[in-house]
């Protein structure tokens, strides 16, 4: 099955796409400057990769608990449901951003990004589908080795 991540973010929602390999990897972020065509884009990208599930970076607290911006995430969730009629699963983004942007400083082979570099990257939206290849790479390894959703009742 092919999986389509998402990072949910107000102006910018970063993607990645993932499959049976089980490898999740960023692909162009939906950075358009409206909302209709932020969905389109996902719209486009679920066509172009024949994505079947959409897994979505949810927003808890570092306690665990869920936070005010979950309600936000609840509401996009539920449109992308509404919208394209396809499985959805929700996997914890705590400190996802955080981890892309230390790997791209890595990936640059410095210990420290320009504010330049970091404003560049987030305008593309690059951070924002590294952030979301971590949380459906976070997702695959769930799943590993079969690949295939657990069932809901599913206890280990």
């Amino acid at each position: 099955m092919n999986y389509l991540g998402i990072d949910y973010g107000e102006k910018r929602i970063g993607l990645s796409f993932g499959d049976d390999v089980g490898v999740a990897v960023p692909i162009p972020a939906a950075v358009e400057p409206t909302r209709e065509a932020r969905l389109q884009h996902i719209g486009q990208e679920i066509t172009r990769r024949r994505v079947g599930a959409l897994v979505v970076g949810y927003p808890y607290n570092m306690d665990g608990s869920v936070g005010f911006k979950a309600k936000e995430v609840d509401a996009f969730i539920e449109e992308l449901e509404k919208r394209f009629g396809l499985p959805l699963y929700r996997s914890d983004e705590r400190l996802t951003s955080q981890q892309a942007e230390a790997g791209m400083a890595a990936i640059q082979g410095k210990k420290r990004q320009t504010p330049k570099q970091k404003q560049a990257q987030r305008k593309t939206g690059e951070l924002d589908s590294r952030a979301a290849a971590l949380i459906l790479q976070d997702y695959l390894d769930t799943l590993a080795p079969g690949l295939a959703p657990l069932p809901e009742d599913f206890e280990d």
